[in-house]
C-alpha cells in the first residue's frame, strides 16, 4: 500500500490549477511548477488541509525589509493597539522610550534578534522579529530544536482579518531561507488563546505541537503552543 500523493491547488486569476507533489519535492516547488509561470511566486492560501492551497496575487506585492529607527513610530502605534497589546502585555507599557529601548539595539545589530517590517505595495502593515533559538539558552530549553529560527509577528489592526497573515509570514520565510540556509525548522509559540495566530500558522504550513508554560518578562507565565515548520518539506 502506498501513500496517496499530496495535492496542490494554485488559485490564479480565477483559475484553479491542480497538481501533485512529486516524491521528495517541496510544496513550494510543486506550486511553482503547477502554475507554470516564471514570473509568479505562489504564496500559501491554506496549507493546513490535505490539499495544499496556494494563491498568485497580481495586485498586492508583499515584501519584508529590515526595520530602521524611522519605523519605531509605526511600531509604537501597532504595539499600542488593543489588537496587538493583549498578546504583548508582558513586555511592558508600549511608550516611545520603551519601544526605542527594546527595539533600537536589535535594529542596530547589538542583539541576536533581528527586526523586520512587512509591506503591502510599499505600505508598512506590521512587523516581525526573528532569532536563532540557540542564541537564547533559556528559551532553547523549551523549544524542540535549538537550531530552529524563532519568529514573532504582529499585523496592524487595520490590515488584520484580510488573509494577509500567511503571505506576510511566507515573505519572511523566503528571505529567512537565504539568510539561514541550514536551518531545519522555523518555530513560533503563540498564546494558546490566540486562535487567529494559531490559524495563521497552520495555513502557512506550521504544525502545532506541545503546549508549555513560558515565563514572561513581567514575572507572569503564559501557556503557549509550540508550532514548527519543516523547512525542507515546505520550502525546500
Amino acid at each position: 500500500m502506498t501513500d496517496e500523493p499530496v495535492r496542490v491547488v494554485v488559485h490564479d486569476r480565477g483559475r484553479d490549477l491542480s497538481g501533485v507533489v512529486r516524491p521528495g519535492e517541496p510544496w513550494a516547488a510543486a506550486a511553482r511548477r503547477t502554475c507554470a509561470s516564471m514570473h509568479a511566486e505562489p504564496a500559501p492560501s491554506d496549507l493546513s488541509g490535505t490539499v495544499k492551497e496556494f494563491v498568485v496575487d497580481h495586485d498586492e506585492r508583499i515584501t519584508v525589509r529590515a526595520m530602521t529607527r524611522g519605523d519605531l513610530p509605526d511600531v509604537l502605534r501597532w504595539r499600542s493597539s488593543e489588537h496587538v497589546r493583549r498578546w504583548w502585555a508582558s513586555e511592558g507599557e508600549p511608550t516611545a522610550d520603551n519601544v526605542e529601548a527594546r527595539y533600537g539595539p536589535c535594529i542596530d545589530g547589538m542583539s541576536p534578534t533581528r527586526m523586520w517590517v512587512a509591506e503591502v505595495n510599499g505600505r508598512s502593515v506590521g512587523f516581525l522579529q526573528d532569532y536563532r533559538i540557540a542564541d537564547y539558552p533559556d528559551y532553547a530549553l523549551l523549544g524542540p530544536d535549538p537550531a530552529a529560527i524563532g519568529v514573532d509577528y504582529a499585523l496592524a489592526e487595520e490590515w488584520s482579518g484580510r488573509g494577509l497573515g500567511p503571505r506576510v509570514l511566507w515573505a519572511w520565510m523566503l528571505r529567512t531561507r537565504h539568510r539561514f540556509p541550514d536551518a531545519p525548522t522555523y518555530f513560533a509559540a503563540p498564546d494558546h488563546r490566540n486562535a487567529a495566530s494559531l490559524r495563521m500558522l497552520a495555513k502557512t504550513g506550521f504544525v502545532a505541537g506541545l503546549w508549555f508554560d513560558e515565563p514572561q518578562e513581567d514575572g507572569s507565565v503564559d501557556t503557549v503552543v509550540g508550532c514548527s515548520l519543516d523547512v525542507a518539506r515546505v520550502l525546500g
